[in-house]
């Protein structure tokens, strides 16, 4: 019984990448963020925007947040690859260590020391090494998502992180009290 290989093409072609959000899909608002898991920019307003946007806009049905990842560089990509093996389920909270450990896990020139950091951070969302060599080794998600990134990024524009979108309009990085006023606005309409 020989079974024919299926080519490698068709394999990438079927990867459907999907971007993770956190909140109500019928939210009134729609916020996109553009990120980059090595930007310090994104990492800035993780730790002092988000919680509180989460907290008054996301967990009370108001805003849903939707992460469309950027990858300038590799270290980027393998955090997103390892973010996305637990599932959507375990995105969010993977995400918000890369951003909470970001000046720890990124810190090496030695790709193989980042990479080790990296899965450190699966294991302790509770993914084993085999789940983990086999989401970071996975040419054609990687491949996929590069694909995913750069043809949004030129749909919408995006020339650096974070970018916002909020119902459909892009705006640059900003404080907590500049995004809580569009938003108000916009649940104001």
């Amino acid at each position: 019984q020989e079974t024919t290989p299926a080519p490698a093409t068709t394999e990438a072609a079927a990867i459907e990448v999907q971007d993770y959000g956190i909140g109500a899909v019928d939210a009134p608002v729609q916020i996109t963020e553009y990120l980059s898991f090595t930007c310090p920019h994104c990492e800035h307003f993780h730790a002092e925007v988000y919680p509180k946007l989460k907290a008054e806009y996301i967990d009370t049905g108001k805003v849903r947040l939707t992460y469309h990842e950027v990858y300038f560089d590799r270290y980027g990509l393998w955090a997103a690859m390892m973010a996305r093996c637990g599932g959507e389920m375990r995105y969010f909270g993977i995400t918000d260590i890369i951003y909470d450990t970001q000046k720890d896990w990124a810190a090496s020139d030695d790709p193989s020391v980042v990479v080790e950091n990296l899965k450190k951070i699966g294991r302790t969302a509770g993914m084993d090494d085999a789940t983990l060599d086999a989401c970071m080794k996975d040419g054609a998600m990687a491949d996929a998502l590069v694909t995913h990134f750069e043809a949004n990024m030129k749909a919408d524009g995006v020339e650096g992180t974070p970018t916002f979108f909020i119902n459909g309009t892009k705006h640059s990085n900003m404080s907590y009290e500049d995004m809580k006023a569009l938003i108000d606005a916009e649940l104001a309409k």
